[in-house]
């Protein structure tokens, strides 16, 4: 039985910094792809950063430069960190893994599992 247990949320002002985690429980972790996603109130689920079982990367537009995503196999947690903070980045953010594949996508539905999710707020 997979499980992902996302922390880390909180509120921060605008231009501060957190670091989200997502630990993985169950079935295989180093080998497949994780990503975030985070849903605003009233507006869909969107992709936030992936990295693939190699360590490649992607970011949304709007992330690029301020989030670093990344992975430690070993503990079987991949990390969020979220720097220069915006308050349109308030929303609940969700880890998301892959069943088996390693590659990296953007794509809410390619991923099988998900976490509960962890509240970030940003004020202005």
């Amino acid at each position: 039985q997979v499980q992902l247990v996302e922390s880390g949320g909180g509120l921060v002002q605008a231009g501060g910094s957190l670091r989200l985690s997502c630990a993985g429980f169950g079935g295989t972790f180093s080998s497949v792809a994780m990503a975030w996603f985070r849903q605003a109130p009233g507006k869909e689920r969107e992709f936030v950063a992936a990295v693939s079982g190699s360590g490649s990367t992607l970011y949304s537009p709007s992330v690029k430069g301020r989030f670093t995503i990344s992975r430690d196999n070993v503990r079987n947690t991949v990390y969020l960190q979220m720097d220069s903070l915006k308050p349109e980045d308030t929303a609940i953010y969700y880890c998301a893994r892959r069943s088996l594949y390693s590659t990296i996508s953007s794509r809410p539905d390619d991923y099988s599992y998900w976490g509960h999710g962890t509240q970030v707020t940003v004020s202005s």
